[in-house]
C-alpha cells in the first residue's frame, strides 16, 4: 500500500513562493505517474500539475503555468511542487497523488489510486 505525506505548506504573501514536498513509502516510486491537486474552501479538488514516471514530462493545469514546476527524485522517493509568483487564488489544500498505469499525464482525480492528507498553502494579499 502506498503511502505519501505531503509536507512545505505555509502562509505567504502575494508574489511569494513555497515548495511543496510529498514523500512516498511503500512501492515503487518510479512505477507511478505523480500530481498534484488542490481544493479551495467551497470549491471541488482541481488537478495542478502532473510529472511522468522518470521525469521526462510534465503537465500543467492552464492558470499555474509558467508559475509552478514539478520535479522529482526517484531516488529519494519524493515528488516537489514548486511555486512562484503566488496569487491569492491560488489558496487551497494541496495534495500529492499517485496513479500507476499508462505513464501519460491523466487530470482526472478517479485515476488517482492513492493519495497524501494535504497541506494548507495560504496566499495573503
Amino acid at each position: 500500500q502506498l503511502q505519501l505525506v505531503e509536507s512545505g505548506g505555509g502562509s505567504v504573501q502575494a508574489g511569494g513562493s513555497l515548495r511543496l514536498s510529498c514523500a512516498v513509502s511503500g512501492g515503487i516510486f518510479s512505477g507511478y505517474v505523480m500530481g498534484w491537486f488542490r481544493q479551495a474552501p467551497g470549491t471541488e479538488r482541481e488537478f495542478v500539475g502532473a510529472i511522468g514516471r522518470s521525469g521526462s514530462w510534465t503537465g500543467y493545469y492552464d492558470p499555474v503555468k509558467g508559475r509552478f514546476t514539478i520535479s522529482r527524485d526517484n531516488a529519494r522517493n519524493t515528488v516537489y511542487l514548486q511555486m512562484n509568483s503566488l496569487k491569492p487564488e491560488d489558496t487551497a489544500v494541496y495534495y500529492c497523488a499517485a496513479r500507476d498505469g499508462m505513464d501519460v499525464v491523466s487530470m482526472t482525480e478517479s485515476d488517482y489510486r492513492y493519495w497524501g492528507q494535504g497541506t494548507q498553502v495560504t496566499v495573503s494579499s
